[in-house]
């Protein structure tokens, strides 16, 4: 049974009835590219370049409210939790890209054997198709023929014509020693 299924029937218990806090893996996934793809814009560059100033100005400048002296080190700070966040986000939004490559790559690949498959049943068809119109009678060997043809009716004729010619004379002159004899 699926599990929409086995969470709609009442007489099944819940697998887990845990407080423990339930994460949805491919939430926390988007929300760390979103933030790797901040991390990687001018934007974000422009608005730590301006806050980085304005906490060293107000620090230097405003001695009443010197909460990080000199040597900053609540901005270093700050940096070094940032860059302990930053990289582990960075990292999980590289391995989804990754995943998403290999997937994208596989279907490629997938495609291109489909591609290839295709091709060659394509070219032994049109090889068949090669062989068989080598069989068939083209138009240009068909008028070839044709014309043979008729170059021999022709032919037949003028030897029809002259064996007829001929003996039409022959039978003229029979006829004519016949009634003169």
């Amino acid at each position: 049974m699926s599990d929409a299924s086995s969470r709609q029937r009442l007489d099944t218990p819940r697998v887990s009835r845990g407080l423990a806090p339930r994460l949805d893996i491919e939430a926390v996934g988007r929300f760390s590219e979103r933030i790797a793809r901040f991390l990687g814009t001018g934007r974000y560059l422009a608005i730590q370049t301006i806050l980085v100033i304005v906490w060293v100005l107000l620090n230097l400048g405003a001695f009443a409210w010197q909460w990080d002296p000199y040597p900053f080190i609540l901005l270093n700070l700050a940096f070094s939790t940032q860059a302990a966040y930053a990289a582990p986000l960075i990292l999980l939004a590289q391995n989804r890209q990754e995943n998403r490559d290999r997937v994208a790559l596989e279907e490629d690949r997938r495609r291109a054997e489909q591609t290839k498959a295709d091709t060659e049943f394509l070219a032994r068809e049109l090889a068949a198709l090669r062989l068989a119109v080598g069989e068939v009678a083209t138009r240009d060997y068909l008028r070839r023929e044709l014309e043979e043809i008729r170059e021999l009716i022709q032919e037949l004729h003028s030897r029809d014509r002259a064996e007829t010619g001929g003996a039409s004379k022959r039978d003229a002159g029979e006829r004519k020693s016949k009634k003169s004899g």
